[in-house]
């Protein structure tokens, strides 16, 4: 088979592909009785493409919808062909829409056929010496190959380059026009010259040459020897005006006037929104989950395809449904509640902010198929008399605080921090489904619940659009009609149910993930609760004289930039940017961007700083940009109002390592190196009478590395309580550990963690600003001196492609879908991530267990003497009473030290201050 170059230019013939998908078996159908099979065929082959090629430029072309030129010259060109049939012409719409979502572009040009607009991109690639790749079935594509251009068919998996033309139909491409024109062609009712099939053909183009050399010679045709060679010469004098229509009816059209070419036929990132709902829509159950868990693998086999693309069937149904309105029914529901083993139970209320919603109605479900709707506070118009909140809440509230009364819920760290404000303490919350999905495959970005619910019982959830409509007229739920809510409502509680009998035995069936639920997960969301609940307080007016300072400095960078240009400019707007660095300025393009400009992308601005001024502006100009909008211009907004404090969103569903983030605001992304970043921590202040303490481990994920390596080296530097960088300056460079240079040991630094990042001797080159021979002596000469990082290293890169995950000290597993990539780019990352995932995932346990601790501890010590305020990275904030802070800091030392046993020492390093960049 023909090497095929590597990043070719793919041209895929999609009107080919559409009607032998339609044709060819599985004859899929969805559980609405829609045809699926074209679609999925031809959607099929294009993954499987993508997956083996990774184009950076791709073309999708289709026929456009009435005649073209050929029809114009020949009335009956194609006209035996039927219409296309309805249950295809169906499908086609969807499938455009998914080529879409999946990021390629699309081709359709009216006035020519699929063929004509790949012959004319595929001549201009051509022309340009640029490796181009035809995907279609279409014989008559093979005019089409020369030294640049290849076909290939996926479905017979064969490719042809020239001397595959000329074994599979007996000349080059140079002649294929002539051999199709001779022999006609039935399907296109192309007419070519009666009596002449393939043998013929051949025999004259190989004997003579092209149809207008064979018309220059005909009286030597006889000589030739084919059966009826000798009444040919009268045949083709007859029929010249059918073969030389034939061969222009045949002949691909490469001058098509398009308005785009290779440079704008850029694949693009996925719509993964738009994919979900498309395949949900379709049932392709397969590539849904992938898209929900962030997976690309490609399909083992088409055996295999099929089997997971079967139809969703969907076990759910509203028809026993009830809607809570009586204190009759509630009694009733209250016994049923009682008698449960486990129930579901979710909260209906204004708003997704927890410290603000108000509760609106409660749903539960005591069976799959059986549960009810529970509305307290809708308040439209005509809406029925319901039940009184503190009523319902005064029933309700023995059940939700008995532990152990058994609950399920998704997200259950939303609606325990909403009932807390109504003064109910949620307990018996054992299992919740959002981080049961979680724990099984955080790799997953997606573990809400509609997602859940379509990945795995097959069924497309209400989403709250459906009921309370879309952007600024969106309804809040209390203004939801009764009928409409309750629906929704009650299948949010069934889907929960369901969800947790689904997802439950996967994690017992893995004997880490069910311990990791059950010892880290599951408790930590009632930390999060409380800790969100508190909040943090903060020095309104010191941010506000902070924005005014970062206005001033802003102004003066925007100053200096266009003195730098010579002219104003806006430094916000990459267009202008462009035009200023690399139009005016003629500094060099290290990157475009998939539309072929010049990238103003932060990586690129930070390699032109290093030898021009303007782009080391622009960074700064962003950086403090971003601080005044993100910070010091909008924290002061996001006091509450009821408390005075600010509370952010911990999500534990998230991050693939298992790490915390957090949002409005975002507490990981305040910067600790430079000074602006370092005083908005100072407004993070302690109230009256308390200080802020705030205890990190020091260099935890090294000691990790310590641990998981058990290099010799590393375990006696961490035992002995070695300044770890000089110690491996030490071993590196060869010298005293007292003689090491602070060059050295920041050399040293770069080492350690870069390793721990998967960083190349080209990344270490660049970040120590030394030449990458030398980056990769440093490099050589660690892994002289630790063996064991090296060792660790190679074997987990081995154990990551053998099981597809590799795992933290507690069981977390950290999926790499793409470790087995053909792309060597995303192979190589995933190895990267193999090496770095373990110890992130392994530090994310240890705090995660720390808070754990904790809280536990926090809760036997008098009120208000001590309450967590904050987790960021691998740091605990707390705010203490002044007369405590000599006796807890030790005993939270102890307590994060503790948390898990390595065999190196963990260390908690504590500081204490009146805000929290005193503190750290």
């Amino acid at each position: 088979m023909p090497q095929i170059p590597e990043n070719p230019f793919i041209l895929v013939d999609g009107s080919s592909y559409l009607y032998r998908a339609f044709f060819a078996p599985p004859h899929l159908t969805n559980s609405a009785g829609e045809p699926t099979g074209a679609v999925y065929g031809v959607v099929n082959m294009l993954r499987s493409l993508m997956n083996q090629f990774s184009p950076s430029h791709i073309a999708v072309v289709f026929d456009a919808k009435g005649k073209t030129f050929r029809d114009e010259m020949f009335p009956e060109y194609k006209a035996q062909r039927p219409s296309m049939p309805d249950d295809l012409r169906v499908q086609v719409e969807p499938l455009y829409n998914i080529i879409r979502a999946l990021g390629l572009p699309m081709i359709i040009h009216e006035g020519v056929e699929a063929d004509d607009v790949i012959g004319t991109l595929a001549r201009q690639a051509s022309a340009q010496g640029i490796p181009t790749l035809i995907s279609t079935g279409d014989k008559d594509m093979a005019q089409l190959v020369d030294e640049h251009v290849l076909l290939i068919n996926t479905m017979t998996n064969t490719v042809l380059d020239r001397d595959g033309v000329v074994e599979k139909f007996g000349v080059g491409p140079e002649l294929i026009i002539d051999y199709l024109a001779l022999m006609g062609d039935k399907v296109d009712n192309i007419p070519g010259v009666p009596g002449v099939g393939e043998k013929t053909a051949i025999a004259m183009l190989q004997g003579i040459g092209s149809m207008d050399e064979i018309y220059s010679r005909l009286d030597e045709l006889p000589a030739l020897g084919f059966r009826g060679a000798k009444s040919m010469p009268e045949k083709m004098r007859k029929h010249e005006t059918e073969a030389r229509m034939s061969y222009t009816l045949a002949t691909i059209k490469t001058d098509v006037e398009l308005s785009q070419g290779y440079d704008d036929l850029i694949a693009k990132p996925k719509d993964k929104d738009k994919l979900i709902e498309l395949y949900g829509k379709m049932e392709f159950k397969r590539w849904l989950a992938e898209v929900l868990d962030g997976s690309s693998a490609a399909p083992t086999s088409v055996t295999e395809e099929e089997g997971d693309n079967a139809p969703l069937v969907s076990g759910l149904s509203s028809a026993n449904y009830e809607t809570i309105l009586t204190q009759v029914q509630l009694d009733e529901w209250l016994k049923k509640l009682q008698q449960a083993p486990l129930f579901a139970f979710d909260t209906e209320t204004t708003s997704v902010d927890y410290m603000v919603a108000q509760l609106v109605g409660f749903s539960f479900a005591v069976a799959p198929g059986e549960a009810a709707y529970l509305p307290v506070a809708h308040d439209y118009p005509d809406a029925p008399e319901q039940l009184a909140l503190d009523d319902v809440l005064a029933q309700l509230k023995p059940i939700l605080e008995d532990e152990t009364q058994a609950k399920v819920l998704q997200n259950v760290k939303y609606d325990a921090s909403v009932l807390a404000r109504y003064d109910v303490q949620l307990r018996g919350a054992q299992f919740d489904t959002m981080l049961e999905s979680y724990v099984f495959n955080s790799v997953s970005n997606r573990h809400d619940m509609d997602s859940l619910a379509l990945k795995y019982l097959g069924h497309k959830a209400i989403s709250f659009e459906d009921v309370a409509g879309k952007g600024a007229k969106q309804l809040t739920f209390n203004q939801v009609p009764l009928d409409t809510a309750a629906t929704y409502a009650a299948e949010d509680a069934d889907i929960t149910l369901q969800l947790h009998q689904t997802l439950w035995p996967k994690l017992t069936k893995e004997s880490s993930l069910e311990p990791l639920y059950q010892e880290i997960e599951h408790p930590l969301a009632g930390v999060l609760s409380n800790i969100e609940r508190t909040g943090v307080l903060i020095d309104s007016q010191l941010l506000q004289a902070q924005s005014q300072q970062l206005g001033e400095k802003i102004i003066a960078l925007e100053n200096k930039a266009h003195a730098i240009a010579e002219q104003p400019f806006n430094l916000g707007s990459p267009k202008q940017l462009q035009e200023i660095l690399f139009e005016k300025m003629k500094l060099p393009v290290l990157k475009k961007t998939p539309k072929g400009a010049p990238s103003t992308a932060e990586e690129v601005l930070q390699e032109l700083a290093y030898d021009y001024p303007l782009p080391a502006l622009i960074l700064e100009y962003r950086s403090l940009s971003k601080l005044k909008s993100t910070y010091t211009d909008k924290l002061p907004k996001m006091v509450n109002p009821a408390t005075g404090r600010v509370h952010t969103s911990y999500h534990q569903a998230v991050t693939a390592t298992g790490r915390l983030s957090s949002s409005d605001p975002n507490l990981q992304n305040i910067p600790i190196r430079n000074e602006e970043g370092r005083r908005i921590r100072e407004a993070f202040i302690a109230k009256p009478g308390n200080k802020i303490v705030a205890i990190d481990y020091s260099q935890i994920e090294l000691r990790i590395m310590a641990h998981l390596s058990q290099d010799k080296g590393l375990l006696e530097a961490f035992a002995q309580g070695k300044d770890i960088h000089r110690a491996t300056a030490a071993e590196v460079f060869s010298v005293a550990l007292d003689d090491v240079t602070s060059e050295q040991r920041r050399s040293a630094k770069a080492i350690n963690f870069g390793l721990i990042y998967g960083m190349s001797a080209f990344g270490l080159a660049k970040q120590l600003g030394i030449g990458r021979q030398e980056a990769q002596q440093y490099m050589d000469l660690y892994f002289e001196r630790y063996p064991g990082v090296l060792r660790y290293m190679e074997s987990t890169r081995a154990d990551a492609e053998q099981d597809g995950y590799v795992q933290t000290l507690k069981g977390r597993r950290l999926h790499l879908p793409d470790i087995k990539a053909r792309n060597a780019m995303r192979k190589k990352a995933a190895e990267r991530a193999a090496i770095n995932a373990p110890m992130q995932g392994t530090a994310a346990d240890i705090i995660k267990l720390a808070m754990i601790k904790v809280a536990d501890w926090i809760a036997q010590q008098p009120a208000d003497s001590i309450q967590m305020i904050m987790q960021v990275h691998d740091e605990l904030v707390f705010e203490i009473a002044e007369s405590c802070v000599a006796d807890y800091v030790p005993q939270l030392q102890t307590l994060m030290e503790q948390a898990m046993t390595l065999d190196v020492p963990l260390v908690a390093e504590a500081g204490v201050g009146d805000n929290w960049n005193e503190a750290h």
